[in-house]
């Protein structure tokens, strides 16, 4: 194929042009190349939030699970503290305050690649407010859902959640499918 665009760009294009453009396309390759050696996952924070009995899922939209039910969550910011996170994300995506925030669960997404996330989840109760649609490209609905009766299709990690809650597992990944890690009280 790279044959086949050089010999039709050679017979229109001068020489100096021509090198200009191999260069680039190098330059091009040689950045993609570092690109792939320097990935490394992403944290992603979500909060399981419940407010007399039913938790709270939002409907998103974008890049990653799109149409997919989900909490709220979102990236781990540089330097900042868990609890800052989760704090931040519910606040930003819904306009609500949360409490008694307290860790569930860590797991490796890798469900929706090229993206991979280092997906962190916590649990929390909702104490005022009540959500709104504060990220309209990002989540088109709120609501409040029975644990035992959610809507489909959900987003990939929420079943990992669902089970932490109940079972007190904290850890999942590929080669953890079958060990059993309780979390510390």
């Amino acid at each position: 194929m790279l044959e086949f665009l050089l010999e039709k760009l050679s017979m229109t294009l001068t020489l100096p042009t021509m090198v200009w453009f191999l260069l680039v396309v190098a330059l091009f390759f040689l950045y993609k190349e570092k690109e792939k050696k320097n990935k490394r996952p992403k944290v992603g924070i979500g909060v399981m939030i419940f407010k007399n009995g039913k938790i709270l899922l939002g409907k998103r939209k974008g890049s990653h699970g799109g149409g997919e039910w989900s909490w709220p969550g979102g990236h781990m910011e540089y330097m900042e503290s868990f609890y800052e996170c989760v704090i931040r994300e519910v606040r930003e995506e819904a306009g609500i305050e949360i409490q008694n925030i307290k860790f569930l669960k860590v797991s490796n997404l890798k469900d929706y690649a090229p993206k991979h996330y280092v997906d962190i989840g916590f649990v929390a109760d909702w104490s005022l407010g009540e959500p709104k649609i504060l990220e309209p490209k990002k989540c088109s609905e709120w609501k409040w859902f029975d644990i035992d009766n959610l809507p489909t299709p959900l987003f990939k990690t929420l079943p990992i959640y669902i089970e932490a809650y109940k079972t007190g597992k904290v850890f999942w990944d590929e080669y953890e499918k079958y060990k059993y890690t309780k979390r510390v009280s």
